[in-house]
């Protein structure tokens, strides 16, 4: 059966009524009143494991993979704006509360639009993070850098297998807002530079790579202490 899920932002841990929240136009997405049309129940079967949770097939697969993702990047940014780093610039701050609030709403939108579509919703993810010294600055702005560029690479590689248009329209509206990201983290690193559309990201005809989701849960690994496996994407 098709379900419209509405999606409020209840769910942020910090002060959502501060300066840097009224930003998040840049998301893409009217948290006011955004609805998401459910996928049907009826069109995914799903590996049923009662020690690891699948992902599941066809369009909830790839949502719950976003889910995952986003879980991750959610999860980064609370660990960086409830402890900023040394010498943290006011600039800097504000760049990293919006960015963590930007993850918060698509860590919740997913959460929010999968649940109400089907009972197959990846459980809330434990991460680890063992290299990251979060009082240091290249290293929070080097892990910062490697999750966006991989959050760019795993939406832009996950499209083709989407097959409802209204998830593809919306994706498309996240990948660009973790591009910009991407980018803003970038000319952190080596600002006033072209680092921000690097070779190591834009390929020869001008596009941002994509990447395979094996690819991205081999890159992404060791931050997940949660297993889980996407049969469907041969990822067990």
């Amino acid at each position: 059966m098709k379900k419209t899920i509405n999606v409020s932002n209840q769910g942020a841990t910090l002060d959502t009524g501060r300066r840097n929240f009224l930003k998040l136009g840049g998301v893409g997405l009217a948290m006011a009143g955004l609805t998401l049309i459910g996928c049907d129940d009826d069109n995914f079967d799903f590996v049923n494991n009662p020690n690891v949770f699948d992902l599941g097939m066809g369009d909830v697969g790839v949502l719950n993979y976003a889910y995952a993702l986003e879980q991750l990047e959610a999860d980064f940014y609370t660990k960086v704006v409830n402890n900023f780093y040394s010498g943290i610039s006011t600039i800097e701050k504000e760049l990293f509360t919006d960015l963590y609030h930007h993850e918060v709403i698509h860590r919740d939108f997913f959460k929010a639009a999968i649940s109400g579509a089907t009972t197959n919703v990846l459980p809330t993810l434990e991460f680890q993070y063992p290299n990251v010294n979060f009082n240091d600055r290249n290293s929070v702005l080097a892990t910062a850098k490697a999750l966006e560029d991989t959050g760019v690479a795993a939406y832009n590689g996950a499209g083709k297998y989407i097959t409802n248009p209204a998830y593809l329209v919306l994706a498309g509206k996240i990948v660009s807002v973790e591009a910009r990201h991407a980018s803003a983290i970038r000319n952190l690193i080596n600002p006033g530079t072209a680092a921000f559309s690097g070779d190591d990201v834009i390929d020869a005809n001008g596009l941002d790579l994509a990447k395979e989701p094996k690819d991205i849960v081999m890159a992404a690994g060791g931050f997940i202490k949660t297993p889980f496996t996407w049969k469907e994407q041969g990822i067990a």
